[in-house]
């Protein structure tokens, strides 16, 4: 194998071409991205970042060190435009083609946005230039914001901006806001944390429409180019101010460039990702796929723990040549909301029963301390939530990590 072609230059490609060279690989290396910026770190995006507590140089994930030693060729603000099956060569916007003997797709996701035109004011936060062009609104002075989408990023970004002075309010069309991740009973506790921190949450409805400043009055015409948002029409006939709107509501795998390749057929679903095996393996001889992007088993998991483990198992299979190896991660999570640490690990059911057993709940919310819950299920435990309690999470984390690769070598 003499090329492999990174086309990402995201945390799970960065994770990947240091897999290559760390197995290895010591033939060109070329690493293909859609921004101008080397890989850097998004989960503090939406928090120390847009609130100035941190500056771009904190996100960076390598230094020039790291990039000499790796000796990667990095083609970045270009965009992979299709993958030549046959000739296993990555075609790109500017006309280049990158010949490959293998390739790890590591293109991650993009935020989802509403449908139609919108007007100036309105912002999604994906990427280091949309927290940019966030981060230089907010500093404008006290605003209304309108969040929609109560999932983590939308949780995180309201409470950057509830901490930095504005008036925040969060909708959420599910009766409430991350009840497919924790179940009803333990999302609840956490919505709460929305009211403890001053912010306004709305559930139950949906948006219909954003109004902007060309927009006549008692209209839901759309906004038309030029506009600037003024408020937020719901499906329940509200209508909320807004000088700014964020719009957190889930992400679309980056798999455009694929279409018309058997990784993702002209009749595929939008959304369901690279298919792999459970190896990281796509139907593609030596071609991987890692990340956000990646249905690896049957599942897409847009977690940073998934991003930065599935790269070695990646890279060795591809490598090898065939599946050597699966993945047989732990799911895990986090969220830093109102002061609060949110932490998540293990494969919950809804039929689970959830037991506090560690803190106390004060007011619908997690107390002072915080909170330790337990997933059960025929009498042991599978999963753990954790609020403020670091320590006994990573404890039965390690617990549920243990089981879960005795389970592995037992059906292996």
């Amino acid at each position: 194998m003499r090329t492999v072609t990174v086309v990402g230059a995201s945390l799970s490609g960065l994770y990947a071409a240091r897999e290559l060279r760390a197995q290895g690989f010591d033939g060109r290396l070329v690493i293909v991205g859609d921004e101008p910026h080397l890989p850097y770190d998004r989960p503090p995006l939406s928090k120390d970042f847009l609130t100035g507590r941190s500056d771009e140089g904190h996100l960076a994930l390598s230094d020039a060190e790291e990039s000499t030693a790796l000796g990667a060729e990095w083609l970045l603000g270009v965009r992979a435009r299709g993958l030549d099956a046959f000739r296993r060569a990555v075609l790109l916007d500017d006309g280049r083609t990158v010949p490959s003997d293998g390739v790890v797709i590591a293109t991650g996701a993009s935020a989802r946005r509403l449908p139609g035109p919108a007007p100036a004011g309105v912002h999604t936060l994906r990427t280091l230039d949309d927290a940019r062009a966030l981060r230089a609104e907010l500093t404008a002075g006290p605003r209304h914001v309108v969040v929609i989408g109560g999932g983590f990023i939308g949780a995180e970004t309201a409470s950057s901006c509830a901490g930095l002075g504005h008036h925040v309010t969060v909708v959420e069309a599910a009766p409430l806001p991350l009840v497919p991740q924790l179940g009803p009973r333990m999302a609840a506790l956490c919505a709460a944390l929305h009211r403890r921190g001053g912010v306004d949450l709305i559930t139950g409805t949906g948006v219909t429409a954003l109004q902007g400043t060309t927009t006549p009055h008692g209209t839901t015409a759309g906004p038309t180019r030029g506009d600037t948002v003024t408020a937020v029409e719901l499906t329940d006939g509200r209508r909320l101010p807004a000088d700014l709107v964020i719009v957190g509501i889930g992400t679309i795998p980056n798999t455009t460039w694929l279409e018309g390749s058997p990784l993702a057929p002209r009749d595929s679903v939008p959304g369901d990702g690279v298919p792999c095996d459970a190896g990281c393996v796509t139907a593609l001889p030596q071609v991987v796929a890692v990340g956000d992007v990646a249905r690896v088993g049957g599942t897409r998991a847009e977690h940073w723990t998934s991003a930065t483990e599935q790269p070695r198992v990646a890279v060795r299979n591809l490598l090898a040549g065939h599946t050597a190896e699966t993945v047989r991660p732990l799911p895990y999570f986090w969220s830093d909301q109102y002061g609060a640490r949110i932490q998540f690990a293990g494969r919950r059911r809804d039929t689970d029963t959830v037991r506090i057993a560690e803190g106390t709940v004060t007011d619908g919310a997690p107390g002072e301390g915080g909170l330790l819950a337990l997933y059960e299920r025929g009498g042991r435990t599978t999963a753990v939530l954790s609020v403020d309690r670091p320590r006994p999470f990573m404890r039965v984390r390690r617990e549920l990590a243990r089981a879960a690769d005795e389970m592995g070598a037992a059906a292996s």
